[in-house]
């Protein structure tokens, strides 16, 4: 039986997320010969340690009655730098101003020798290559498939799978809440604040929406693909980018009269970035609905293959996460 000993870096509904995985597939995982132990977890208020292994199921109920998992006041960095474990995941917010506390808990863990394993967009969409260089230079592995589209496995597809293969361009969606609110507004023929409102009472769009529906969360994500599947060290900045606010519903009465849907499509074709609303006909690939994320990957030698399912959620994401440990448990 192989132990291995994880850190987990923020405790919202991703973190938790983990924990409940990592639960439920116990026993799963050590007929497979892996015994998973979560040995430090933090929030903002506070951090848990066990060398031993925390009780999950405790933890999970002291984050619920208590707003924090916190036993105590070790800080991220030092319980990344001082207690041994091999895998760090970093299911800290996104932040798109500095990275923090993603990058710093990442390039500490890189330092310390321990594996990394993130949903975090922020610090990859700003300092890619220098994480990725952090990683190699230090013999480790570095998994980041829950960055973008949730359960959605592209990186994996592409890195593993399609190995061989040059990847010539990636077309997706890649926000399921502009898809949602799309979605909504083409079949109610509803204004686009409506629906926007419905999404928020339904937990799908934040109470402010602007990073999604601006069109950030989608450039951050297409700037990890461009970064991570072409080597481009492109930032957000290098992403032409326009959202859906300015989406009517005749717009999209006059799309449906002519078979098509209007959708916020990310593109990464010949060094280009763009994020834009963009007609899609009806029996296209991309023409998911709902919540739904997809990407469509071109390549040489397999040539189109595409890929859809839940692009959000804590579970979803949390099995992409689950995933990654496992990748990394077996090449230990």
């Amino acid at each position: 039986m192989k132990t291995v000993r994880i850190t987990l870096m923020g405790f919202g509904a991703v973190g938790q997320g983990v924990a409940k995985t990592i639960l439920s597939k116990n026993e799963y995982l050590k007929k497979q010969g892996i015994d998973l132990r979560v040995v430090g977890i933090t929030d903002s208020k506070g951090s848990d340690i066990n060398i031993d292994g925390i009780d999950l199921k405790a933890v999970i109920s002291r984050k619920k009655e208590t707003g924090t998992v916190a036993t105590g006041n070790m800080s991220a960095l030092d319980i990344i730098r001082n207690v041994d474990h091999e895998i760090m995941v970093d299911v800290t917010p996104t932040n798109i101003e500095n990275g923090e506390p993603g990058l710093g808990n990442m390039l500490s863990a890189f330092g310390a020798g321990r594996h990394v394993v993130t949903s975090n967009k922020g610090p990859l969409a700003m300092r890619f290559s220098e994480l990725k260089e952090a990683a190699e230079d230090n013999g480790l592995f570095f998994r980041y498939e829950a960055t973008v589209a949730g359960a959605v496995p592209i990186f994996n597809l592409v890195h593993e799978a399609l190995a061989g293969n040059t990847v010539t361009g990636i077309e997706g969606i890649l926000n399921g809440t502009c898809n949602y609110i799309l979605t909504r507004m083409a079949e109610e023929r509803m204004p686009y604040e409506l629906v926007l409102k419905e999404a928020q009472e339904l937990g799908i769009a934040e109470t402010d929406p602007a990073y999604d529906v601006e069109g950030i969360d989608a450039a951050l994500k297409l700037v990890i693909i461009a970064n991570s599947i072409f080597g481009t060290g492109a930032t957000y900045h290098d992403v032409d980018v326009t959202g859906i606010t300015k989406i009517t519903p005749e717009a999209l009465e006059l799309a449906s009269q002519n078979n098509s849907v209007i959708k916020l499509v990310c593109e990464a074709v010949d060094g280009k970035l763009r994020v834009a609303p963009r007609l899609v006909p009806k029996r296209h690939p991309l023409a998911v609905g709902g919540t739904l994320n997809v990407a469509s990957i071109q390549t040489d030698l397999a040539g189109r293959i595409t890929i859809s399912g839940k692009g959000a959620g804590s579970i979803e994401t949390a099995s992409s996460i689950l995933s990654d440990i496992i990748y990394i448990a077996r090449h230990l």
